[in-house]
C-alpha cells in the first residue's frame, strides 16, 4: 500500500502504534474516534501491506550491558560484486550490527554496532569485521551520547506517493 493511499485515519493510527505500540484495540479505536471493530480491520490491513512490519520493546542498552556504541563506515573492493555480496549477506549475520546501510561518500557501508565494551570493540572489529569478505577500509566513530534515539517517522508532513 503506498503511502499515498493512507487517510488521515491511518496516519493517526500509525503515529499512535509508534508512539505506545502496547496499546489495546478498544484504546486505539477511542483515540482515532472508531469503534474497535472498523480500527482492527484498518490496523489488520496496514500490518498485511508490510507498513506495519513489526511490534517491539525498546531496550536501554546499557541496561542490558551494551555500553558502547560506534559507527562503522566500511569501504569494500568494487572489483567484485561477488564480494559485495558476500560482504551484505555476512553482516546480516551479525549480532553486533544493529543497523547496517549502504551509503554515499567517503564509506560505502555505515554499521551502528553496539558492544559491551572498548575491548569488546577491538576484538569485533579485529576479530571479525577486519575479516569480512572485500573489506579495503574501516573507520570507527564513537558515541559520546545519544541525542535522540529511535524517532517515529514523520508521517504527517509526509504527502507524497
Amino acid at each position: 500500500m503506498p503511502i499515498g493511499q493512507l487517510d488521515a485515519i491511518d496516519r493517526r493510527i500509525l503515529a499512535l502504534l509508534q508512539g505506545d505500540a502496547r496499546l489495546t484495540n478498544v484504546e486505539l479505536a477511542e483515540k482515532v474516534n472508531l469503534s474497535p471493530s472498523p480500527c482492527l480491520r484498518r490496523v489488520r490491513r496496514l500490518e498485511a501491506s508490510g507498513i506495519i512490519r513489526g511490534y517491539h520493546a525498546e531496550l536501554d542498552r546499557r541496561g542490558v550491558g551494551l555500553e558502547l556504541t560506534v559507527f562503522v563506515g566500511i569501504k569494500v573492493e568494487r572489483h567484485h560484486e561477488e564480494q559485495a555480496n558476500a560482504f551484505r549477506e555476512a553482516v546480516v549475520n551479525l549480532p553486533e550490527v544493529v543497523t547496517a546501510h549502504l551509503v554515499s561518500g567517503e564509506s560505502d557501508f555505515l554499521l551502528q554496532v553496539v558492544v559491551p565494551s572498548l575491548a569488546a570493540y577491538e576484538a569485533f572489529l579485529t576479530g571479525t569485521l577486519l575479516r569480512l569478505p572485500g573489506v579495503s577500509d574501516i573507520r570507527s566513530n564513537f558515541a559520546i551520547q545519544p541525542v535522540k534515539e529511535y524517532g517515529t517517522l514523520p508521517l504527517a508532513n509526509n504527502n507524497k506517493t
